[in-house]
Protein backbone atom coordinates (compact mmCIF):
# COMPACT_ATOMS: atom_id res chain seq x y z
CA UNK A 1 0.00 0.00 0.00
CA UNK A 2 1.31 3.14 -1.17
CA UNK A 3 1.77 6.10 1.65
CA UNK A 4 -1.49 8.34 2.19
CA UNK A 5 -1.42 11.48 3.01
CA UNK A 6 -2.77 12.52 6.88
CA UNK A 7 -4.66 15.59 5.66
CA UNK A 8 -6.73 16.54 2.23
CA UNK A 9 -7.62 19.50 0.90
CA UNK A 10 -6.21 22.44 -0.81
CA UNK A 11 -5.95 25.68 0.97
CA UNK A 12 -6.84 27.86 -2.34
CA UNK A 13 -10.06 26.12 -2.50
CA UNK A 14 -13.22 27.91 -2.27
CA UNK A 15 -14.97 26.15 0.51
CA UNK A 16 -11.39 26.37 3.08
CA UNK A 17 -10.32 30.05 1.75
CA UNK A 18 -14.58 30.89 3.07
CA UNK A 19 -14.59 28.33 6.12
CA UNK A 20 -11.56 30.48 7.29
CA UNK A 21 -13.10 33.71 7.07
CA UNK A 22 -16.07 32.38 9.02
CA UNK A 23 -13.95 31.02 11.74
CA UNK A 24 -12.39 34.32 11.71
CA UNK A 25 -16.48 35.85 12.63
CA UNK A 26 -16.82 33.12 15.61
CA UNK A 27 -16.00 33.01 19.37
CA UNK A 28 -13.88 29.94 20.59
CA UNK A 29 -16.89 28.71 22.27
CA UNK A 30 -19.13 28.74 19.20
CA UNK A 31 -16.03 27.01 17.02
CA UNK A 32 -15.33 24.21 19.53
CA UNK A 33 -18.91 23.09 19.79
CA UNK A 34 -19.72 23.26 15.85
CA UNK A 35 -16.31 21.03 15.83
CA UNK A 36 -16.67 18.56 18.21
CA UNK A 37 -20.54 18.04 17.32
CA UNK A 38 -19.55 17.87 13.34
CA UNK A 39 -16.32 15.68 14.51
CA UNK A 40 -18.56 13.32 16.67
CA UNK A 41 -21.25 12.91 14.07
CA UNK A 42 -18.94 12.07 11.38
CA UNK A 43 -15.82 10.97 11.96
CA UNK A 44 -15.82 8.77 15.20
CA UNK A 45 -17.86 5.88 13.43
CA UNK A 46 -15.47 5.57 11.35
CA UNK A 47 -13.25 5.39 14.09
CA UNK A 48 -15.44 2.90 16.09
CA UNK A 49 -15.74 0.47 13.16
CA UNK A 50 -12.27 -0.45 13.37
CA UNK A 51 -11.91 -0.04 17.33
CA UNK A 52 -15.65 -0.40 18.84
CA UNK A 53 -14.07 -0.56 22.33
CA UNK A 54 -12.01 2.08 22.32
CA UNK A 55 -13.49 4.93 24.24
CA UNK A 56 -10.34 7.62 24.39
CA UNK A 57 -12.09 10.04 21.38
CA UNK A 58 -15.47 9.76 23.29
CA UNK A 59 -14.48 10.64 26.54
CA UNK A 60 -12.80 13.57 24.97
CA UNK A 61 -15.45 14.69 22.96
CA UNK A 62 -17.49 14.15 26.34
CA UNK A 63 -15.00 16.28 28.64
CA UNK A 64 -15.28 19.08 25.61
CA UNK A 65 -19.06 19.55 26.21
CA UNK A 66 -18.65 19.59 29.61
CA UNK A 67 -16.26 22.02 29.75
CA UNK A 68 -18.11 24.18 27.13
CA UNK A 69 -21.50 23.82 29.53
CA UNK A 70 -19.45 25.06 33.00
CA UNK A 71 -19.52 21.66 34.33
CA UNK A 72 -15.66 20.73 34.21
CA UNK A 73 -12.37 22.59 34.24
CA UNK A 74 -10.07 23.60 31.22
CA UNK A 75 -7.23 22.47 32.88
CA UNK A 76 -9.13 18.92 33.63
CA UNK A 77 -9.33 18.29 30.03
CA UNK A 78 -5.42 18.37 29.42
CA UNK A 79 -5.77 14.47 30.05
CA UNK A 80 -8.04 13.70 27.78
CA UNK A 81 -6.96 15.32 24.93
CA UNK A 82 -3.60 13.83 25.44
CA UNK A 83 -5.56 10.63 25.34
CA UNK A 84 -7.18 11.48 22.37
CA UNK A 85 -4.04 12.38 20.05
CA UNK A 86 -2.33 8.82 21.57
CA UNK A 87 -5.63 7.05 20.22
CA UNK A 88 -4.59 8.45 16.67
CA UNK A 89 -1.15 7.65 17.08
CA UNK A 90 -1.69 4.15 17.69
CA UNK A 91 -4.39 3.75 14.72
CA UNK A 92 -1.30 4.32 12.44
CA UNK A 93 -2.18 0.29 10.67
CA UNK A 94 -5.66 2.03 9.74
CA UNK A 95 -5.45 5.17 7.74
CA UNK A 96 -9.60 6.00 7.39
CA UNK A 97 -9.70 5.21 10.94
CA UNK A 98 -6.40 7.20 12.13
CA UNK A 99 -7.54 10.50 10.18
CA UNK A 100 -10.60 10.04 11.94
CA UNK A 101 -9.14 10.00 14.87
CA UNK A 102 -7.07 12.96 14.30
CA UNK A 103 -10.07 15.17 13.09
CA UNK A 104 -11.70 13.81 16.41
CA UNK A 105 -8.81 14.88 18.41
CA UNK A 106 -8.21 18.05 16.81
CA UNK A 107 -11.85 19.14 16.65
CA UNK A 108 -11.52 18.47 20.96
CA UNK A 109 -8.23 20.55 20.80
CA UNK A 110 -10.60 23.43 19.51
CA UNK A 111 -11.39 24.81 23.18
CA UNK A 112 -7.47 25.51 23.54
CA UNK A 113 -6.35 26.83 19.53
CA UNK A 114 -9.26 27.74 17.58
CA UNK A 115 -7.34 27.36 14.09
CA UNK A 116 -8.03 23.83 14.70
CA UNK A 117 -11.41 24.39 13.38
CA UNK A 118 -9.88 24.83 10.27
CA UNK A 119 -7.46 21.49 11.05
CA UNK A 120 -9.91 19.07 12.23
CA UNK A 121 -11.57 20.14 8.73
CA UNK A 122 -8.41 18.25 6.62
CA UNK A 123 -8.06 15.61 9.17
CA UNK A 124 -11.53 14.72 8.73
CA UNK A 125 -11.76 15.29 4.64
CA UNK A 126 -8.81 12.86 4.54
CA UNK A 127 -10.78 10.43 6.88
CA UNK A 128 -14.42 10.94 4.94
CA UNK A 129 -12.07 9.93 1.33
CA UNK A 130 -10.41 7.18 2.64
CA UNK A 131 -13.62 5.61 3.80
CA UNK A 132 -15.61 6.07 0.79
CA UNK A 133 -13.11 5.38 -1.68
CA UNK A 134 -10.32 2.61 0.04
CA UNK A 135 -6.87 3.01 -0.15
CA UNK A 136 -5.83 2.49 -3.80
CA UNK A 137 -7.04 5.61 -5.72
CA UNK A 138 -5.68 8.53 -7.15
CA UNK A 139 -4.81 11.35 -5.94
CA UNK A 140 -7.16 13.00 -8.13
CA UNK A 141 -10.15 10.92 -6.64
CA UNK A 142 -9.29 11.47 -3.08
CA UNK A 143 -8.83 15.19 -3.70
CA UNK A 144 -12.50 15.52 -5.32
CA UNK A 145 -13.56 13.93 -2.27
CA UNK A 146 -11.77 16.08 0.32
CA UNK A 147 -12.94 19.01 -1.71
CA UNK A 148 -17.09 17.99 -1.46
CA UNK A 149 -16.01 16.66 2.71
CA UNK A 150 -14.69 20.74 2.98
CA UNK A 151 -17.90 22.34 1.24
CA UNK A 152 -20.31 19.88 3.21
CA UNK A 153 -17.87 20.93 6.34
CA UNK A 154 -18.06 24.68 5.57
CA UNK A 155 -22.05 24.47 5.19
CA UNK A 156 -22.48 23.33 8.85
CA UNK A 157 -20.72 26.01 10.21
CA UNK A 158 -22.65 28.27 8.13
CA UNK A 159 -25.82 26.65 9.54
CA UNK A 160 -23.66 26.85 13.46
CA UNK A 161 -22.74 30.26 13.00
CA UNK A 162 -23.43 33.03 15.38
CA UNK A 163 -24.53 36.20 13.84
CA UNK A 164 -23.35 39.10 14.94
CA UNK A 165 -20.85 36.94 17.66
CA UNK A 166 -19.32 39.40 20.25
CA UNK A 167 -16.00 38.21 20.79
CA UNK A 168 -14.80 36.41 17.25
CA UNK A 169 -11.86 34.90 17.78
CA UNK A 170 -8.36 36.33 16.55
CA UNK A 171 -6.29 33.65 14.45
CA UNK A 172 -2.64 34.27 12.31
CA UNK A 173 -3.17 31.67 9.87
CA UNK A 174 0.29 30.62 9.00
CA UNK A 175 -0.61 28.52 5.79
Amino acid sequence: MRKLRKMLGDIKDPSVVSLMRLIETQSKATLSGWAVDYAEKHYLGIYQKAYADERRLQEAVSGVREYLNGSRKQEDLKPLLRAAVQAAQEAEDNPPAQAAARAVATACRTVQTPSNALGFAFYGAAASAYEKAGLEESPEVYDALASNELARILGSLRENAVSGEKNPVTIKWNC
